[in-house]
């Protein structure tokens, strides 16, 4: 998928674990698991400004995109 998630790199950061953050923000670690690891699909506006206030941080700092291997042919 071309878009990166950085949840680890401000949960290093902050040094907070996966368990603080998620009763923090309100989602089960189950969740917050999925995101971190690439595997969601979607994340509601709500959660992504939650993420950002409990880590003090831009949505930019937790989601990022990358260019995916494209073989032309």
């Amino acid at each position: 998928m071309p878009i990166a998630v950085d949840i680890d790199v401000m949960l290093a950061k902050r040094k907070m674990s996966v368990g603080e953050l998620a009763d923090r923000v309100g989602i089960t670690p189950a969740n917050l698991a999925v995101l971190k690891n690439g595997r969601a699909k979607a994340v509601r506006f709500a959660t992504l400004a939650a993420l950002c206030e409990v880590l003090k941080c831009q949505p930019g700092d937790l989601l990022r995109w990358e260019a995916e291997d494209s073989v032309d042919g």
